[in-house]
């Protein structure tokens, strides 16, 4: 998936190691310290960048598993560490002082008061924006920062308040935010009956859909419940929706985004690769005066539920 994104014409790619100190700690995903060695000298030798996640929040019992992993990035020659929690960026900002550090979404910074506190005790250089965020939101925070910042432009979306999510530790006792991995997949199964399909997370039923309806991947915040008096299930948390804001490259790059962000972990190849491309064709036609236009609809059949929104980008509900 990384070489994938690379030759679609990433700039950067982000990725993890093989445990739970990324927030896709999922089975068969993600690198060895050998691995990402040899996968930053590949992306090094094509003048791209990789990007190590540490940004799930340490365990009090376990900070050894982070640290070792912050020097294994290190080692491996990323060009920077993207992290949240405070004991690892101050393990970095320490130990090796020369690594670029980027604040992961997880943390939420989204006012220029939080950003500066990052950037003044940890040396943040660029930080990732919280998906609450309108455009000109973004447009009045960036003067008053001086650091870099990133945007979500593309991928799944989440209910919650980045890094303050803990509803799927309720039913299956780890979270995104601590174990790195939301709705683990060992925890989900699906049974057949009457022409219908029923997802359960840890034996709980989360949805029930008519044989051959699309639905999104099984998380507590995407299932559908009755409530509020009504006999008819409903998305009460979240609807199976992606964000896409292809049509507001433009107004982000004016409101002084560094760059734009695509969720692109736990998804395949093909995938990655598309995405990647219809993006790069986008920025590059806004580069030479052009509509990013033709390409705002290329993507249509792979968005999670089958349905797109621009997010809070736009916060019509203003």
């Amino acid at each position: 998936m990384l070489r994938a994104a690379i030759e679609a014409g990433a700039d950067s790619v982000y990725c993890g190691f093989r445990d739970e100190t990324n927030a896709r700690n999922f089975p068969g995903l993600n690198f060895s310290p050998e691995e990402l060695r040899v996968a930053t000298d590949w992306a090094h030798e094509r003048d791209a960048r990789v990007l190590l996640a540490l940004n799930t929040f340490a365990r009090a019992d376990a900070t050894d598993v982070w640290r070792a992993s912050a020097d294994a990035a290190v080692a491996a020659g990323v060009d920077a560490v993207i992290a949240a929690d405070l004991a690892v960026l101050s393990h970095l900002r320490a130990n090796h002082p020369d690594t670029r550090l980027h604040l992961s979404v997880q943390a939420a910074a989204g006012t220029p008061e939080a950003i500066a506190f990052y950037a003044r005790e940890y040396g943040v250089k660029r930080v990732v924006l919280p998906r609450v965020l309108s455009v000109e939101e973004i447009r009045s925070l960036t003067p008053e920062i001086s650091v870099e910042t990133e945007a979500f432009v593309y991928g799944g979306l989440c209910v919650m308040a980045e890094g303050r999510c803990a509803l799927s530790s309720y039913a299956s006792g780890r979270s995104p935010n601590l174990s790195g991995v939301c709705s683990p997949p060992e925890a989900v199964s699906f049974s057949d009956d009457h022409g219908e399909r029923t997802t359960r997370l840890s034996g709980f039923a989360i949805d029930r859909l008519p044989a051959g309806q699309v639905g999104g991947y099984p998380t507590l915040c995407k299932g559908r419940f009755r409530g509020g008096g009504s006999d008819e299930p409903g998305y009460l948390f979240e609807d199976p929706v992606s964000l896409n804001a292809m049509s507001l490259l433009a107004g982000l790059a004016t409101a002084g985004v560094t760059a734009v962000k695509i969720e692109g972990r736990q998804r395949g190849r093909a995938y990655v690769s598309r995405v990647t491309a219809a993006f790069r064709a986008a920025i590059d036609a806004i580069a030479r005066g052009e509509s990013p236009a033709p390409y705002e609809s290329l993507l249509g059949d792979l968005a999670e539920g089958a349905r797109e929104t621009t997010g809070a980008y736009r916060k019509r509900w203003r």
